[in-house]
């Protein structure tokens, strides 16, 4: 726990510095941290590091760990998401990262209102273009689906969502960053009421540069834990 409470501070201190780089002092930036492959006892470590907010990437893994957890810890599914998942993502999460096509987020309306809770999501957007990739990859599909989300009852859409490219290149990192950024603006242009304001962006190896680039949560595994055990 010591150790993970020591990345926990160090992360904290370098998003602070991205933070004055770009001049935003005053905005926040919350960092999520990411437990997929670890055990149940790590997610109690980072908890009593003072963790509350959890992502996971497949369904299955988190309920072994989240289903009786602490009551304030606040779990988001951020892999992509099978039909066959979504209702016990649901069940289990209080938002889903990885809206990328109108069906997902018609189960998700479907079976939050069954559970009669109110679903927050964010819209992933492949903006590195890789094929291995999930997300939108064209602006008409993207808003013509958040249309049509937006008209949904149990859906909240939180903000827009991407994956830096895999790659140390600095300049296609940031331009993946700026993009998603980019489009925050003109969502909040179009549709104002939608009340559209998160990007969740930048993980271990890229968060600083996502901060710099206008970053509202950072998904870190790695920084955290240390290099995964598959």
């Amino acid at each position: 726990m010591n150790q993970i409470k020591e990345n926990y501070e160090n992360i904290i201190s370098k998003v602070e510095e991205a933070k004055q780089r770009s001049g935003r002092e005053n905005e926040k930036v919350h960092v999520m941290a990411v437990t997929k492959t670890k055990g149940f006892d790590v997610v109690n470590s980072a908890y009593e590091a003072g963790f509350r907010l959890f992502g996971e990437n497949r369904v299955q893994e988190a309920g072994e760990k989240f289903s009786n957890f602490k009551s304030d810890a606040v779990l988001h599914i951020i892999g992509h998401l099978q039909s066959n998942k979504v209702r016990k993502a649901v069940e289990l999460s209080s938002c889903i990262q990885s809206v990328d096509r109108l069906k997902i987020a018609g189960l998700i309306n479907k079976y939050a209102s069954e559970l009669s809770k109110t679903m927050e999501v964010y819209l992933e957007y492949n903006t590195s273009g890789e094929p291995s990739k999930s997300g939108f990859v064209t602006e008409n599909d993207f808003f013509q689906t958040l249309e049509q989300i937006m008209e949904m009852k149990y859906i909240k859409i939180k903000g827009l969502m991407t994956i830096g490219p895999l790659s140390s290149d600095e300049t296609a990192i940031r331009k993946s960053f700026t993009f998603l950024r980019n489009l925050r603006e003109k969502t909040i242009e179009k549709y104002p009421e939608a009340g559209i304001t998160g990007l969740s962006m930048g993980m271990s190896g890229d968060y600083e540069l996502a901060v710099e680039e206008g970053a509202t949560l950072i998904r870190v595994g790695t920084a955290l834990f240390g290099v995964r055990n598959y």
